[in-house]
C-alpha cells in the first residue's frame, strides 16, 4: 500500500526539529552558520497571534518531520498585489525522491489559495540543478535575477 505524504502546519513542539532542518539547509547551500538562538527568535514569529509567517512540514510514512516550506506574503509593486513568497523549501537528503517535495508544493499552493493570493514566488541557487529540474517539472518558470543583501548597521544617533 502506497503512503500519501503528510503535509501540515508547524506547531510549537516542532520547533527543535525545524531548527535542525534549517541548519541542514544552511549547510547544504554552503551559507554562513545561523545564530544559536534561532529557535528563540523564530518561535514568536511563527506562533504569535496574527503571525504572518507560515511553515509547512512534510512527514515521512513513519511520522518523522523530513522537510519544510517557509512562506510569508509580500507585495509586488509592479502588479499592485500581494503574493506568497516561499523563502525556503528543504527536504532532508534521504527524504528526497519520495513525493514529499511535490506534496509540500501542493501545500504551498493551498496556503496561497487560503490567503487569497494568485501567485507563489521563490528563488533557488543557480547551482542547485536538482531543485531547478524539480521546479521545472512542476511547471514553474524561472526569472533570472541576482539577489543582494545590504547590512544596515545601527541607527545614527
Amino acid at each position: 500500500m502506497e503512503h500519501t505524504p503528510v503535509v501540515r502546519r508547524a506547531r510549537p513542539e516542532d520547533l527543535p526539529r525545524l531548527v535542525e532542518l534549517i541548519h541542514e539547509h544552511v549547510a547544504y547551500e554552503k551559507s554562513a552558520p545561523r545564530p544559536p538562538d534561532l529557535a528563540d527568535r523564530l518561535g514568536p514569529q511563527l506562533f504569535a497571534e496574527g503571525a504572518a509567517l507560515w511553515v509547512l512540514l512534510a512527514e515521512t510514512p513513519d511520522g518523522a518531520v523530513a522537510g519544510y516550506a517557509a512562506c510569508s506574503t509580500e507585495f509586488a509593486f509592479w502588479d499592485a498585489r500581494h503574493y506568497l513568497h516561499m523563502d525556503c523549501l528543504y527536504l532532508a537528503g534521504d527524504a528526497r525522491g519520495h513525493g514529499l517535495g511535490a506534496a509540500l508544493m501542493d501545500g504551498v499552493r493551498d496556503l496561497a489559495r487560503e490567503l487569497g493570493v494568485e501567485q507563489v514566488q521563490w528563488q533557488t541557487p543557480d547551482w542547485n540543478e536538482g531543485a531547478i529540474r524539480f521546479y521545472d517539472r512542476l511547471g514553474a518558470t524561472g526569472h533570472p535575477k541576482r539577489r543582494y543583501g545590504l547590512a544596515v548597521g545601527p541607527a545614527a544617533s
